[in-house]
């Protein structure tokens, strides 16, 4: 167990690195884009752009799947089988994206052009914007296979470097924006296309010399088909609901109230994905290790992987949230200098509901490691459901687009209880365990942590504000969040991990 606590704290490490740059550049290029393109066709580029998603539920869940099954197979050591896994899951991601695109050429193309609020002046950059989008997630979806192979083989170097490299690509895409001289919309989707076809080849040509899974063969196996199959069926059913929670609700806020808010969503889940990809980083390294305890059936060690994980992901998440949530305004203020209307309070809404779902993430990554999926599934894809149907309903009666965030932060506590109650039911453990060894420690450890904060936001604002806040945080969070946040293992595991960094550096 020493050596995968390793493992995880070295990949973790490794996907901090591409975690910090990715931000950074992320949250740049972010700004370059919206101030060219302007407030219309960005919010354009999300609503139509994500419309393809609409019709990648069933790749999302082909995901799941192929990362399940790599990560099981290497769990018990059977190679030849892991190989085999790799070439059934891309021959049905290739049937796959061809089933998305039929569909997104014959529903999608309609549902653009006869029902969603965008200025005939722009239809013609919209529709442009729609067919390269198709383009990219079909690279996307093939992509998959190579992506979950990485992961399952834990390869966190190259996949902090390509996340990196993917970057700086994004970079150079905004700065090429700027400079065009035809269309920029359509510019910007052309250059998004090209972007991926490049990162795809390098996935590519990774698992091929490193792995040893990115040579395809075609072959029949109707019992391998028919298991991944049946896993990623039931799982269409998550995606379809989570599809629903995200695009769903852009479309019925482009409905209502048009391309502007789209764009003020679009700024606040850009705003959240740069802080989640703090603690996503942390999820990707623990979630092979996850699927690979369970099939050696090593419960006690699978328990504690999931507390620790669980606790680690929201006080990371935490850790960068708490100043940017005090201080947002500003913030949004410096970063974009013209802030779209609604934009701050999505963004505060959406970042509360992320610490929820840091908290609860190892719970599915669990239910998906046992395989027997149907019941969760069918479970949490109902409540997920209702997100789509509640949005509509607030939004019918008049309230304003905000109100869908919070409609999605209720649902998302219900989902939260709900996958708590399904670790008893597949034995890992009781509901009152995580309570007393996880959210009680939590709870006291923001207790304590937000009063100073707090105060001080009140005294002090702008770049005072945001150095005195930040300060008084970390100073009470971090004696806090170790002294009473961790147990003793967890507390042992850190001056491990430290220990050995301080070691590197030293005889580095």
């Amino acid at each position: 167990m020493d050596s995968n606590n390793k493992r995880i704290a070295k990949n973790t490490l490794f996907l901090y690195f591409r975690m910090l740059l990715k931000m950074c550049v992320g949250l740049y290029t972010s700004r370059v884009v919206l101030s060219t393109l302007g407030v219309e066709d960005f919010g354009i580029y999300n609503v139509v752009g994500g419309t393809v998603v609409l019709f990648s539920f069933i790749n999302n869940a082909m995901s799941t799947a192929t990362q399940r099954f790599l990560s099981f197979e290497l769990g018990r050591k059977d190679l030849s089988e892991v190989k085999r896994v790799f070439s059934m899951s891309l021959t049905v991601h290739i049937c796959i994206a061809a089933l998305v695109v039929i569909l997104a050429e014959i529903i999608g193309l309609w549902f653009l052009n006869a029902k969603m609020n965008i200025s005939p002046a722009r239809m013609d950059a919209a529709n442009w914007v729609y067919q390269f989008s198709i383009i990219t997630t079909v690279i996307g979806i093939i992509k998959v296979p190579y992506r979950a192979s990485i992961i399952a083989y834990e390869k966190m170097s190259f996949y902090a470097f390509i996340g990196i490299v993917e970057a700086v690509l994004k970079l150079l895409l905004a700065f090429s924006l700027v400079y065009s001289g035809f269309d920029k919309l359509k510019t910007f989707s052309v250059l998004t296309l090209s972007v991926s076809v490049c990162i795809f080849f390098c996935f590519r040509s990774f698992c091929r010399r490193k792995t040893g899974t990115g040579y395809y063969y075609y072959f029949r196996d109707k019992k391998l088909f028919v298991k991944l199959i049946s896993f990623s069926g039931w799982s269409l059913f998550g995606s379809m609901a989570n599809v629903s929670a995200g695009q769903g609700v852009n479309i019925l806020l482009n409905i209502f109230h048009g391309v502007a808010v789209n764009a003020a969503k679009g700024v606040a889940n850009q705003v959240n994905g740069a802080m989640y990809h703090f603690v996503s980083n942390f999820q990707t390294a623990f979630r092979p290790q996850i699927v690979k305890l369970y099939a050696l059936g090593k419960k006690r060690q699978l328990e504690q992987l999931i507390f620790r994980s669980s606790k680690f992901s929201f006080l990371m998440l935490f850790c960068l949230n708490l100043p940017l949530m005090l201080n947002l305004d500003f913030v949004m203020k410096i970063w974009l200098k013209t802030v779209p209307e609604h934009a701050n309070v999505f963004c505060l809404i959406i970042m509360l509901d992320s610490l929820l779902n840091a908290l609860g993430a190892p719970f599915w990554m669990t239910v998906q490691a046992t395989g027997k999926i149907k019941k969760y599934i069918v479970t949490a894809s109902s409540i997920t459901g209702l997100n789509i149907v509640l949005s509509y309903i607030v939004l019918k009666l008049g309230y304003s687009p905000p109100a869908v965030v919070l409609v999605k932060a209720a649902v998302d506590l219900m989902l939260f209880t709900v996958r708590l109650l399904f670790m008893r039911y597949f034995g890992i453990f009781k509901a009152v365990k995580y309570v007393k060894n996880v959210l009680w420690r939590i709870v006291a450890t923001v207790a304590i942590t937000l009063p100073l904060p707090l105060l001080l936001h009140t005294c002090y604002s702008e770049w005072k504000g945001l150095f005195i806040t930040s300060f008084a945080f970390y100073t009470v969070l971090l004696p806090a969040g170790y002294f009473i946040g961790l147990n003793r293992q967890e507390k042992q595991l850190i001056n491990d991990n430290l220990h050995t960094i301080f070691k590197s550096i030293h005889n580095g």
